[in-house]
């Protein structure tokens, strides 16, 4: 009888893992005809979307996403061709929703976006110098009429300080809890926002008292790394190639950027201006 339970067992997993197999079989029937793929597009170029049907099924339709949007639908094997210039730089995920035969199939591939712009060199040179504490971890700077303001990082050692830039000295100054690693700030709407490093926790301060009046916590898992804005919205870096532009209102990231230099990612963006 132990013998039986035993074969029984056997071919129990057996039928498991054929079934297992049947079903990764199914999930890979297509998949994306990239022979004439290219390593990098750029926004002028097209994309050939199709795919490659190696056991010959017959196919009904296939609808093609881009980055999670509908780009297309075609009947049976037919290519949609899909124009990049309106998708943000860096990687598109492609996805063919293949329908064949009562079934459907997903075939998934990806693709580099890059600029088309080739970075201008440029020069400069220093017109002034002023004094600064070397001992300042500065990591967010911002001027807010006339008088500069400065967020100093480092646990147990970060502050807002406001300055006089021309002299050094220090008007103002504000310690945060020992817990948080100061990082980016900016003015807007006559308030000062201030990011934390791995904290995941952003400050609202009156600028005239420096209370806190408000805390946030990022909506997305990332560091906080340099900020600014432009007015409407601020942005800010994560220390990956993205800008975030988030609402000051909601603190809500409502859109992003990816930064490229020609076709270089530009990674562990910091300080914005």
């Amino acid at each position: 009888m132990k013998n039986y339970n035993f074969l029984f067992i056997i071919l129990l997993g057996i039928t498991f893992a054929n079934c297992d197999d049947t079903k990764k079989g199914e999930n890979s029937i297509f998949t994306f005809d990239n022979s004439n793929y290219k390593a990098q597009y750029t926004a002028d170029d097209a994309l050939s979307l199709g795919v490659l049907n190696p056991n010959s099924k017959e196919i009904d339709s296939i609808i093609y996403y881009v980055n999670g949007k509908k780009a297309g639908f075609k009947n049976r094997n037919e290519k949609l061709n899909f124009n990049l210039k309106d998708q943000k730089l860096g990687y598109q995920y492609l996805k063919a929703l293949v329908y064949f035969e009562g079934k459907n199939s997903e075939a998934t591939a990806r693709i580099e976006l890059v600029s088309n712009v080739q970075p201008k060199l440029l020069n400069y040179k220093i017109v002034n110098t002023f004094p600064h504490d070397t001992a300042s971890f500065t990591e967010g700077l911002e001027f807010y009429k006339d008088t500069l303001y400065e967020s100093i990082g480092l646990y147990k050692k970060s502050k807002l300080l406001k300055t006089d830039y021309k002299t050094g000295k220090i008007y103002k100054s504000l310690k945060l809890d020992d817990k948080y690693f100061g990082e980016g700030i900016t003015f807007i709407n006559d308030k000062l926002y201030q990011l934390t490093w791995q904290e995941k926790t952003g400050f609202i301060y009156n600028t005239n008292t420096w209370k806190v009046e408000n805390t946030f916590t990022y909506d997305k898992d990332i560091e906080g790394w340099g900020m600014t804005n432009d007015g409407t919205f601020i942005y800010q870096t994560d220390k990956t190639e993205k800008i975030w532009k988030m609402d000051p209102k909601t603190q809500k990231m409502i859109d992003y950027i990816n930064v490229y230099s020609g076709s270089s990612k530009i990674k562990a963006i910091n300080e914005l201006e």
